[in-house]
């Protein structure tokens, strides 16, 4: 009898990246019987899932009791939680104690959670705007306190998100402009293909994973090779500006000025992954490959498939 994966997120580029791969890999989807969890069924994504065979179940986050019902009869659980959605801490840390929680009352073979750094505490207090790393990572610590069997699954700075800050001039040319020099390193990661690539490895490999964080990267680039790279890829001249930290966040939105300044600083130091091993990304290539699966897609990659005019 197969086994029940809950996903929370389904309908989103983790969770859904999630439940293709395990659906497309013959071993995995012998294994687990997918249970769906969105917002609102009704939607056309949830419908999608539906017609590939997968339980699609509401929930609400915010509700406790809504949250451990969805998690009922689960050996596996993969949470995820949104906090651009409010843009409050708090609310998205109560989310995931709700996760946390209903994993621990089903007693689940492993919760797998998507995690970050504290930065905070990385930064030892010089940088405390990063609330959705923070929250995060203060969800992981709860789970680690309560006993739940854990796999933190750590992703980088998503490709698209990165790609949107290439800008076209009205010369034609592209530019891509950061408040640094072009040399600092930025790990990326084509998230709606790969979430779901590093955490089938996680799946395939439960014992060597207990209890430990999975980096969740194609790979480090900089700024300089990023432009090199998109003109490579696309034909299309790009250049690298950095016009300094007062310039560069004035064009922000305001609401997220601060939290996205602050993500940027810890970039440029100490680093995006502040407090793991200097060869993290390494070691989450190497549990890919050890699973038999295919290599994280790289920068080239994804500006290859994904650049649109």
């Amino acid at each position: 009898m197969s086994k029940i994966l809950t996903v929370f997120g389904a309908t989103g580029g983790q969770g859904g990246s999630v439940i293709d791969h395990i659906l497309a890999h013959p071993q995995l989807a012998k294994t687990y019987q997918i249970r769906a969890i969105t917002r609102d069924v009704t939607k056309a994504a949830a419908l999608g899932l539906k017609e590939k065979g997968v339980e699609v179940v509401s929930a609400d986050l915010n509700d406790k009791e809504s949250v451990a019902k969805t998690v009922e009869g689960s050996s596996i659980v993969f949470g995820v939680t949104n906090f651009w959605e409010t843009a409050n801490k708090d609310i998205e840390v109560k989310q995931g104690r709700n996760i946390v929680d209903a994993a621990k009352k089903a007693n689940v073979e492993r919760l797998i959670f998507s995690s970050l750094v504290n930065v905070t505490k990385e930064t030892n207090g010089r940088i405390t705007s990063v609330k959705h790393f923070d929250g995060k990572a203060e969800i992981e610590e709860y789970a680690r306190s309560v006993g739940v069997p854990g796999t933190y699954f750590m992703p980088s700075v998503f490709d698209i998100f990165f790609l949107g800050f290439f800008r076209k001039n009205a010369n034609g040319e592209y530019a891509l402009g950061l408040p640094f020099e072009g040399t600092v390193r930025i790990p990326l990661i084509d998230i709606g293909s790969d979430a779901g690539l590093f955490v089938a490895a996680i799946l395939l490999q439960l014992p060597e994973t207990l209890n430990k964080r999975v980096v969740a990267s194609g790979g480090y680039v900089t700024p300089d090779e990023a432009v090199a790279t998109f003109t490579e890829v696309t034909g299309r001249k790009a250049v690298y500006n950095n016009p300094g930290w007062d310039l560069w966040s004035s064009f922000l939105p305001p609401k997220a000025k601060e939290e996205m300044t602050g993500n940027w600083q810890l970039i440029y130091n100490p680093g995006y992954y502040a407090g793991e091993p200097e060869n993290a990304i390494d070691e989450g290539h190497a549990l890919v490959a050890k699973a038999g699966l295919r290599k994280p897609h790289s920068w080239k990659e994804f500006v290859a498939v994904n650049f649109k005019e």
